[in-house]
């Protein structure tokens, strides 16, 4: 008796040794890096020490976030934030700002508030990084990135093969620059077809750069509906809608542009390359239509905001925000709210429907 519970007392001890272990593992990310090119809607720092209005290292940003005000101008979690947990990663990606040596082989956050596909979009804001410098930010760290790999392409190109770039942009370039007259001369030089036109013209070189570089998983992301923002909203006085139209059938342009771009890349111009589309104009539209369901009680203002909409003059240091945020889809006059970055984050990971996510989900494309 006394050998057989000596006997028992081992196995248990081995099955908890065993158990320790595999519970100790960090989590397995679904790939090995994750690259991040955008705007405020992802910046998570990388304007904090630039001279820009477009900053938002101070409170009431980032009081539901863990690090407190990082740069992120949302209350808690980015969009990318959340995506790169339900892609497995243990730690949110860097901003680039502050990203050197081994850090760079799991991925960086190169977002600017206010920047644009263009490179004077956002300037009426101060200084910023456009996306074409982004790129080249991309490409100094594919440099760094090829010495951490001794030289050895072969090696770091299939590293890159794996990992998942991320680009949002395309907001700004409406916002700050299209639709802002007394500071841009581009809505008297081009129709809104042309601008379009000459967007998805540079956007395509851009990410052309990009795959030269190794891209080969792809996210790119519609423009949402920014004509219904509290921004706008706080400006709009239409009598036969709630929301600028104006510049929601402009956007809808380029969007409609940007997916035939998808299926281009896609169709063999750019060789091994897989491209999503993630629809955020239908997917805001949607979440907008059937707030209710998922628990928004307001969805015309910003939690924290000067004037009509709170969308006047954005979040201002140190003011009082609303008390429950789970309940606003917007946190000030641009930016959701994180309970609706988590919501956009789950619908484009694991969507069954090509309505928000095409020709397949992130969770699809992580597995390719």
């Amino acid at each position: 008796m006394k050998g057989f519970s000596e006997l028992t007392l081992s196995i248990v001890s081995v099955f908890l040794w065993l158990c320790a272990k595999v519970c100790s593992q960090p989590q397995q990310s679904q790939v090995p890096c994750f690259f991040i090119f955008g705007d405020s809607l992802v910046d998570n720092g990388n304007n904090n020490r630039i001279l820009t209005l477009a900053r938002a290292n101070y409170r009431p940003y980032g009081i539901d976030f863990p690090q407190g005000a990082t740069g992120r101008f949302t209350n808690g979690r980015t969009y990318v934030d959340a995506l790169a947990q339900l892609l497995g990663f243990p730690n949110y990606i860097p901003p680039y700002s502050r990203t050197r040596g081994p850090a760079l082989l799991s991925g960086v956050n190169y977002a600017s508030g206010a920047a644009g596909i263009r490179d004077e979009t956002g300037t009426n804001l101060g200084d910023h990084t456009s996306l074409n410098q982004q790129v080249a930010n991309f490409a100094s760290t594919v440099q760094d990135m090829r010495r951490l790999f001794r030289g050895d392409n072969n090696a770091l190109n299939s590293h890159l093969s794996k990992c998942i770039f991320y680009s949002g942009m395309g907001s700004n370039d409406y916002l700050n620059n299209y639709f802002m007259p007394d500071f841009y001369t581009s809505s008297s030089d081009f129709t809104v077809q042309a601008f379009a036109a000459v967007l998805l013209q540079d956007y395509s070189r851009q990410l052309t750069q990009l795959h030269a570089l190794g891209a080969r998983k792809v996210i790119v992301t519609a423009v949402g509906q920014i004509g219904c923002i509290p921004y706008q909203l706080a400006r709009y006085h239409g009598n036969s809608s709630r929301c600028n139209e104006k510049i929601n059938t402009a956007i809808s342009l380029f969007n409609s542009g940007l997916r035939k771009l998808v299926d281009r890349f896609n169709g063999g111009q750019l060789p091994g390359a897989k491209f999503v589309y993630l629809d955020s104009y239908q997917s805001t539209k949607d979440l907008y239509l059937n707030a209710s369901s998922y628990g928004f009680e307001v969805v015309d203002k910003g939690c924290c905001g000067v004037g009509r909409n709170n969308g006047q003059i954005t979040c201002l240091p140190l003011q009082q925000a609303c008390e429950d945020r789970r309940k606003y889809l917007f946190w000030d006059a641009f930016h959701p709210t994180e309970v609706a970055n988590i919501y956009f984050a789950k619908n484009s990971y694991s969507s069954q429907t090509q309505s928000y996510a095409y020709p397949m989900n992130i969770q699809q494309l992580a597995m390719l």
